[in-house]
């Protein structure tokens, strides 16, 4: 444990805490189920894979060789011998999951796809995704992998996570990016910049409920700038997320809603890569200079990526910091409704009561010369490096 990756106090957050119960919530013409106990989104998963009639269609950035990935090779291996069309891709640098983990699952008729499987100048950009269709007629989405981490209880120190079941018009336009995806990973010689064309001219919709990308670009993507444009004319935002390390136009507006009206982030307090948690104390201090509210979520190892601004919920892949609004293939399903935005605040205020306030008070203890150097160097790793490499450099932050 590094110097000041949690307080000896705060070690035990896990002990009173349990995650939220299941949510369902109808908006615009669409439904959501939210799953935020790793166990029942475990079960929800394997329900989705053992009900599919017809299709499948799976992206994520980590498939672990573990007790859980082992679970959902067993049910992919079912349907894909019961008929169904199983695909699947997953992201090689991410993933423990190899080629010789999917053979049972290949036999039995499905398909895998390693993205980014060879060397070249875009292999530390990560197709940082998570999401699985079934029947082209749900769609189940949010920050969670597949691991035994994401799927345990906060008393093993698991992630805190949010998985969701979508039915509605925008589960089509998860089977159309899919499509997209597909296509370009098993291309014998994909391209990047043909993907990269893909994400820079992706359709959002013109409804209520929007999927949103974000791919390698000059500028901020998509997704992020959706967020900037809600940000811009918010008088309340409200965050859970595992890493929180934004650009500073993002900062400047998260302050701007302080001034207006009140900004609360729920931060991660612990996590596996120390890192991270330097690269967000980095920026406490301006944003405490206005008044913004910052919590760090002890309890258990924080996963989430939940934004709330006004009656605007956003929920996905994304974190908020510079791989994820520059670099990672990213999507984060937006949804403007009053009632989904009142819930989901809720939530964030709930983990807000039950994590450490950072008080001005708090920052100058720990804001030390030597504290400051070490965020700050946390904050370029986080920022440039691939969180699995900044996670094996870890410096003492």
């Amino acid at each position: 444990m590094t110097k000041f990756e949690e307080d000896p106090e705060n070690s035990c957050y896990s002990e009173h805490y349990t995650d939220p119960d299941a949510l369902v919530v109808d908006a615009c013409r669409h439904s959501f189920n939210f799953f935020f106990s790793g166990t029942e989104r475990l079960t929800a998963l394997l329900n989705l894979i053992g009900n599919a009639n017809d299709s499948l269609k799976m992206c994520f950035y980590i498939f672990q060789a573990d007790r859980a990935g082992q679970l959902l090779l067993q049910a992919l291996v079912l349907a894909a011998q019961r008929g169904v069309s199983v695909q699947l891709i997953v992201d090689a640098f991410g993933s423990s999951a190899t080629q010789t983990f999917f053979t049972p699952f290949q036999k039995a008729g499905g398909t895998v796809h390693f993205f980014q499987s060879r060397w070249n100048t875009h292999y530390l950009i990560r197709n940082h995704q998570k999401f699985i269709i079934a029947d082209n007629e749900v769609v189940m989405t949010g920050g969670f992998n597949i691991g035994d981490r994401y799927f345990s209880s906060p008393k093993s120190n698991s992630w805190c996570d949010v998985g969701v079941i979508i039915k509605g018009d925008v589960v089509a336009k998860f089977v159309e990016w899919f499509g997209t995806l597909n296509q370009w990973v098993i291309s014998p010689r994909p391209k990047f910049f043909e993907l990269n064309r893909s994400i820079q001219s992706w359709s959002n919709g013109k409804g209520k409920v929007q999927l949103l990308m974000g791919g390698p670009s000059q500028m901020t993507s998509a997704w992020a700038r959706a967020v900037k444009r809600d940000l811009a004319k918010a008088q309340n935002f409200d965050l859970a997320m595992a890493y929180f390390s934004p650009p500073r136009s993002i900062r400047r507006l998260i302050r701007k809603v302080s001034r207006k009206g009140r900004a609360n982030l729920v931060i991660a307090g612990k996590s596996d890569n120390p890192t991270t948690l330097g690269a967000s104390r980095a920026l406490y201090g301006t944003l405490l200079k206005d008044n913004v509210e910052i919590s760090e979520f002890k309890r258990c190892k924080l996963h989430m990526k939940l934004l709330v601004i006004d009656n605007i919920t956003y929920f996905g892949s994304a974190n908020f910091d510079f791989r994820s609004i520059r670099l990672n293939i990213e999507l984060m399903v937006r949804v403007e409704d009053n009632k989904l935005a009142t819930e989901m605040r809720n939530v964030i205020s709930t983990m807000a009561e039950k994590s450490e306030h950072i008080t001005q008070a708090w920052y100058k203890r720990r804001a030390s010369i030597i504290n400051r150097v070490r965020w700050r160097i946390s904050w370029f790793l986080v920022s440039v490096i691939d969180y699995t490499v900044a996670r094996r450099l870890n410096v003492d932050a």
